[in-house]
């Protein structure tokens, strides 16, 4: 897999992905952070267009192929699937590769999207991941919300064994058939048949046996859901305390996006140094530190009683 070549990473966030897709220029879907693995919590939410897993990436699950299902090497020509070619891109393509293979009756990606899904129709794998890495839009787009960091430019910076690393996948019925869609293999995988009112019952089993595979104490997982945008759903069956809270939730999420774009880091250091000088002008700089170092020394010292002994 190539440098990241100015992807930044994002965040696994509803508000996140909802904006990303409207900037896209996609229509009337949303996405809805699931907090159990249920069928029916999913149902509630439906009409269902497909989920995105985040999981901790090991290095051995694409050594042997896929570690569930089959992969599909013969999946319809008009499938949109694309080989991950960059980092930092994955959130992008595994939201993409549900949008752009949903029912065009149901989903609406609008024209960029469209444009961009004709012109890699027939495109290998490979050529489909170089066209969307070099994609000006849906980089700029993407990059539009990743977090400010003053510190480290996450879009030359390279992984290194002490990181830990996280991986976006798709799930996604098409044709009749569940398919899971990772950039890192060389195909689609088939989880079997699956009609899209049978989705949410489907695709369950398929994540849980993925989580099966880590320790009991791993949580480090997040799904959400591509989902027709919600409002509608409240003004279809006049559910004005529902459409409420929708609106609300989008409020918050321009907020948080917002925030997102900056860092804070010159207004802390600012802050700091006018608390020092305040504290150096009463005389009483120096008592504040000693408090702040005993305070600091009982904190390590309460952590270390608590530790499990061997």
């Amino acid at each position: 897999m190539a440098e990241s070549g100015g992807w930044h990473t994002i965040e696994s966030d509803a508000g996140v992905f909802t904006y990303l897709i409207e900037n896209l220029g996609v229509e009337n879907v949303q996405f809805e952070e699931l907090m159990t693995l249920e069928a029916d919590d999913l149902k509630q939410i439906s009409p269902i267009y497909g989920v995105i897993f985040l999981f901790k990436y090991n290095q051995g699950d694409t050594s042997q192929g896929p570690i569930d299902g089959q992969l599909d090497r013969n999946a319809p020509n008009h499938m949109f699937f694309a080989n991950q070619t960059i980092q930092n891109a994955c959130a992008t393509q595994a939201i993409l590769s549900v949008l752009l293979n949903a029912d065009k009756e149901q989903v609406d990606i609008g024209g960029s999207l469209r444009e961009f899904k004709e012109f890699t129709d027939g495109f290998p794998p490979d050529l489909r991941g170089e066209a969307l890495s070099n994609s000006d839009l849906i980089r700029d787009v993407h990059n539009s919300f990743s977090r400010s960091n003053p510190f480290v430019d996450e879009g030359t910076r390279k992984a290194t064994e002490e990181d830990d690393l996280y991986h976006f996948i798709a799930y996604t019925p098409v044709n009749g058939v569940l398919y899971e869609i990772d950039g890192l293999q060389p195909a689609p995988i088939s989880h079997g048949p699956c009609t899209q009112d049978e989705f949410c019952d489907k695709v369950i089993p398929v994540i849980q046996r993925r989580i099966n595979r880590y320790n009991a104490g791993e949580i480090r997982f997040n799904l959400m859901a591509a989902v027709q945008d919600l409002r509608i759903k409240a003004v279809e069956i006049g559910d004005e305390q529902m459409l409420a809270r929708e609106e609300q939730k989008r409020k918050e999420w321009e907020t948080e996006n917002e925030l997102r774009r900056h860092n804070f880091v010159g207004f802390t250091y600012e802050l700091l140094k006018g608390v020092v000088k305040e504290k150096v002008r009463d005389g009483t700089y120096d008592d504040w530190i000693k408090q702040t170092k005993a305070a600091n020394l009982q904190k390590a010292a309460a952590a270390k009683k608590s530790e499990p002994e061997d």
